[in-house]
């Protein structure tokens, strides 16, 4: 599985399968993201936040003027963050710090 997908999956508890194409993985971040915006949206802007999602682009995506419904402007930005994140993690990849295993 795309390591990306594995991250989107934790954040949000979403029941995964294995092998899952991009086009797949937004349907099933925007369903989440849907039910959030009407459970919990403090919930969903929290996991957001925590996902350093740019508070200009989330309000946009908000807007009614968003090319996309909420739910799916919303999943592109998280998984097109995560997609980011991924990409970093390979380019510095850090040794793991010797003396702090458990």
């Amino acid at each position: 599985m795309n390591e990306s997908f594995e991250l989107i999956y934790n954040d949000l508890n979403i029941e995964y399968k294995d092998a899952i194409s991009d086009d797949e993985m937004l349907t099933l971040i925007s369903d989440r993201v849907a039910w959030f915006l009407e459970n919990d949206k403090d919930l969903l802007l929290s996991y957001l936040y925590r996902l350093d999602i740019d508070e200009e682009r989330i309000d946009k995506a908000l807007s009614p003027i968003d090319i996309d419904p909420a739910p799916i402007a919303i999943g592109k930005l998280i998984l097109h963050r995560q997609k980011q994140r991924i990409e970093t993690k390979q380019r510095y990849k850090v040794d793991p710090i010797e003396g702090w295993e458990f």
